[in-house]
């Protein structure tokens, strides 16, 4: 079997004393050469995993020499001064995920994600696989992070926070993710007990870092599901510098392999750019800007659903009329300015603004009818109603409009000193929240309007008549404008030392939060929280290699506008941030087995939760009580596995037990929305060993099922209905054309290409039918309600192509 080693990438540019580039360096590695062109620029590879010293050389320069640990995959920019009066550097070890790998970060690589295979590929898909993220929703891009839920989750692109849309209420609206894969440099990813430095949430944090690029190139991907292009520029002296991207998606393919037939007309489409000034090496302006549409048309015609036993099948037969358009309109723009006023000290500068607007209009009736299929094997009218039990409709209507501003403005700041590095931060926001909800819901059995699910709408409908007025079964009718005022602030303290040959990692810090709710017909309201977070680690001097960490905090969320508004629509600014402990101990070994790296990270977690705000979830909508009127606990243990299962290949095997409970009103403990108790996952890539530019990726998903399956209006301690168990598997195939790692002769047409490469997948390869909800209905004839469950994709098959120039 052919062996593809492991690499990482040096790059940057190489400037004199003047800041002028620097032509023809020559720079060297243990394994290869390079050479700085006319703009100063250079790109080396080195080996992966392992110290690699890298020499700078030039006739007129002192020579530079600098010792550098990267993981495979990873691209470290690397700007060195060249001068003629200062002594060559010495022996300078840069591990740049030590730190992560100390604060319990997980790093991925890029190049991971552009080849997974899924539904919605992106980085959010490969958080999907690892242990703790749980989503039973392949169309939607939102994932719990150990009990949360999905607004639980910090998302930062260049230390800049970015937010999603606030009425998505299913996945197959969503479209397109904030990030941008094809302009990724470096992801990291933690699920609990994370630094002070990150901001006021629960669950996680996901910190994206943009590329820097060092030369011009042009990139496309074509699919079935849409298409994306990037482009790369850097100007002659390498001051300035831009990473672009406009990318397009159709979900149809996918949302036409569902049960229900439609007329599906999605238009999901954003253009990205991240834009580097270098006026000074001293001074540093970036800006980041996105503008993102999702229309979303929508008209359901029919759908077939067949359940029950084999001894006892029933389908529920529906014909729709109406349709559903929605639009989602976003802008984002935000300046980050750093200024590196010496060797050790950096200041920077944030500056952002994201506005939305948001539409959400439907009317559609549904008529359904509720009966026996035909199972005579053979019959022409095999899988046919033949004998109808029950018959009703349904008319649901909405008239939703929303209008969000926010502004951040933010300082950073960071001292490095003799081992130790503080940071402080202080950040002020303003959100002003426009928003109008208007929704009903009708739902008539066998002739008669059925009244509210509420106590003083009791009575025998369908069964006996009711004489009363009409009531929608559900009405929600509301306009809110709501402005809230933030300033929050953190300081920590990180430290690294020796207790006798042991390396031992601090990490000491604070958080602090105020916010002020105002608005129309609301009143006034004012609170502060504080936040300590503490970490250790330990590299003990034994053979094995072998790193122990805990940490742990008191971490608090105060409210964002969703969570002030109740199911009613109704604003309480009154809502106190939800508060949780967490303790968090974790284990990372390296090792070599086949003679190849491997790393086995666990975790084990708990979580003690009070002021709860509880909440329903319906596919990806939640609807807060709001009402700080729960307690709840999460514990749980996650176990990952990655390494060489192949050679040249980064495969990983993950493994998540969860247990998450609330006590309401202290009726006792039952499951969170969340409680996703049993999680595998498998990422396996691999290659044709004669072959080994034909590649395969296999991503497997295996969770237990959400307790989803009982009515949003009902009452949860009378209905823990759980979902079936989600099982998904997808594969990917790709023949590389052109790449890096592989030439071709000077008259070769591949030269026109700097990577190119085609390929195919197939999402659901078993065609596993997975649910996301029930859609509930009653038989007259036996006088009982029936969950339908509404699945989500079946097999689909897709096929790519992409290129870089």
């Amino acid at each position: 079997m052919a062996i593809v080693s492991q690499t990482a990438t040096v790059g940057g540019v190489i400037l004199d004393e003047n800041n002028l580039p620097v032509e023809n360096v020559n720079i060297f590695s243990e394994t290869g050469s390079s050479q700085s062109n006319k703009n100063g620029f250079y790109e080396i590879r080195i080996p992966a995993n392992s110290v690699s010293r890298i020499t700078f050389s030039h006739i007129s320069f002192k020579k530079i020499e600098v010792s550098i640990t990267l993981q495979e995959g990873e691209y470290y920019e690397l700007n060195p001064v060249m001068t003629v009066n200062v002594e060559q550097i010495g022996e300078v070890i840069i591990g740049t995920n030590k730190r992560k790998q100390v604060a319990g970060i997980q790093t991925i690589s890029p190049e991971e994600i552009r080849l997974i295979p899924g539904a919605n590929a992106g980085v959010e898909n490969i958080l999907k696989s690892l242990p703790g993220v749980n989503s039973n929703n392949e169309l939607s891009t939102q994932y719990a992070v150990r009990g949360g839920n999905y607004d639980e989750n910090l998302v930062y692109v260049n230390e800049i926070e970015v937010y999603r849309p606030f009425l998505i209420r299913s996945g197959q609206q969503e479209g397109l993710s904030f990030i941008n894969s094809n302009l990724v440099q470096n992801i990291d990813f933690s699920a609990g007990g994370f630094q002070a430095k990150y901001g006021d949430k629960l669950s996680s944090v996901l910190d994206i870092t943009y590329k820097q690029p060092v030369d011009f190139g042009v990139g496309v991907d074509l699919s079935l599901l849409g298409a994306n292009a990037f482009a790369e520029t850097v100007s002659g002296n390498g001051k300035f510098s831009t990473i672009s991207g406009i990318r397009y998606r159709d979900n149809s393919l996918l949302v036409n392999s569902k049960q229900t037939e439609t007329n599906f007309n999605p238009v999901f489409a954003d253009a990205q750019t991240y834009i580097t000034y270098k006026f000074s090496g001293k001074f540093h302006l970036n800006f980041l800007g996105n503008l993102s549409v999702n229309d979303y048309d929508y008209e359901p015609l029919t759908r077939q659903t067949n359940f029950g036993t084999i001894t006892n099948p029933v389908a529920l037969v529906i014909f729709y009329e109406g349709k559903e358009k929605d639009k989602y309109t976003t802008a984002f723009g935000a300046f980050k300015a750093n200024y590196f006023l010496n060797d050790n000290i950096t200041l920077k500068l944030i500056g952002s603004a994201y506005h939305t607007t948001e539409e959400e209009h439907f009317d559609i009736l549904a008529q359904y009818g509720l009966g026996e299929v035909n199972s005579n094997i053979g019959d022409e009218n095999l899988g046919q109603v033949q004998f109808i039990e029950g018959i009703g409709s349904q008319l649901t209507h909405a008239r939703n409009d929303l209008d969000a501003l926010i502004f951040n403005l933010e300082h950073k700041g960071i001292v490095e000193k003799n081992e130790n590095i503080y940071e402080w931060g202080i950040k002020f926001t303003h959100e002003d929240i426009r928003d109008r909800l208007r929704e009903y819901e009708v739902i008539d059995s066998a002739g008669f309007s059925i009244r509210p699910p509420f106590p003083e709408f009791q009575n025998d409908q369908p069964y006996t008549p009711f004489e009363g007025p009409l009531e929608p079964f559900t009405h929600i009718s509301a306009t809110n404008f709501v402005k809230i005022n933030r300033i929050s602030g953190y300081a920590q303290w990180s430290k690294k030392t020796f207790w006798k040959n042991n390396e031992i990692w601090l990490n000491a810090g604070v958080r602090a939060h105020q916010w002020i709710v105002t608005g129309r017909n609301i009143n006034d309201n004012s609170q502060i929280v504080f936040s300590p977070r503490a970490q250790i680690a330990i590299k003990p001097d034994w053979k094995n290699d072998m790193l122990f960490r805990v940490s742990g905090g008191l971490y608090y969320q105060p409210p964002f506008y969703r969570e002030l508004r109740d199911s009613t629509g109704t604003v309480n600014p009154e809502v106190k941030a939800q508060k949780s402990v967490h303790l968090v101990a974790g284990n990372d070994y390296s090792f070599k087995l086949w003679n190849r790296p491997f790393k086995l990270i666990t975790e084990a977690y708990y979580k003690y939760l009070s002021d709860v705000n509880p909440y329903t979830l319906e596919n990806v909508r939640i609807r807060y009580r709001a009402k700080n009127n729960a307690k709840a606990y999460a514990y749980g243990l996650d176990m990952r596995l990655n390494g060489e299962f192949v050679p040249g290949t980064q495969s990983w095997l993950s493994f998540g037990y969860l247990k998450t409970q609330e006590n309401i009103d202290d009726r006792g403990y039952i499951s969170r929305p969340t409680d996703q108790r049993l999680k595998f996952a498998l990422l396996f890539q691999d290659y044709v060993p004669n072959i080994p530019n034909l590649k395969m990726q296999l991503n497997l998903v295996y969770n237990t099922g959400l307790p989803g399956g009982s009515p949003n209006y009902a009452d949860p301690y009378l209905f823990q209905s759980r979902l079936k168990d989600y099982k998904r598997a997808d594969v990917g195939i790709i023949y590389v054309l052109k790449d890096k790692h592989h030439s071709s002769s000077s008259s070769n047409w591949l030269n026109k290409f700097e990577e190119l490469n085609i390929g195919f997948e197939i999402f659901n390869i078993f065609d596993v039918q997975n649910a996301i909800t029930n859609t509930w209905v009653r038989d007259a004839y036996t006088k009982t309600q029936f969950g339908i469950p509404n699945y989500m994709t079946s097999r689909v098959f897709n096929v790519k192509l992409g290129m870089k120039f």
